[in-house]
């Protein structure tokens, strides 16, 4: 049965609300991490994502593959470039990775595309 990518994002995001309430230092430095990490440098915040999509397949992480198609969706990137990353972290992870790619990679790109559609 195939997740809903809006519901494990959702689950995800009440998930780190709900863990802050008791580890708000850890929560918040990781949070800290990531905002340091995806400010623009030499890449823009684009590319980051993109390779976090990748990282999310190669490691079949499904809160990481919706999470980050939705971010980067959100910083500009389109249903190919997406799915070109995608593609990079099936070099690597092999069958495993092609089939997080073509499942809720894929279907995660459908939910969330509409969301920055203009």
């Amino acid at each position: 049965m195939a997740k809903n990518p809006r519901e494990l994002l959702n689950e995800f995001m009440t998930g780190v609300k709900e863990v802050s309430k008791t580890n708000g230092e850890h929560v918040k430095a990781f949070m800290d991490l990531l905002g340091a990490v995806y400010k623009p440098g030499a890449m823009d915040t684009k590319m980051k994502e993109l390779i976090s999509v990748a990282i999310g397949a190669y490691n079949r992480c499904e809160y990481c593959i919706v999470y980050h198609v939705y971010k980067a969706l959100e910083a500009g990137a389109t249903r190919e470039e997406i799915m070109e990353a995608a593609m990079v972290a099936v070099a690597f992870g092999g069958g495993p990775s092609m089939a997080y790619s073509v499942s809720l990679l894929k279907d995660s790109i459908n939910e969330f595309e509409k969301d920055f559609k203009k």
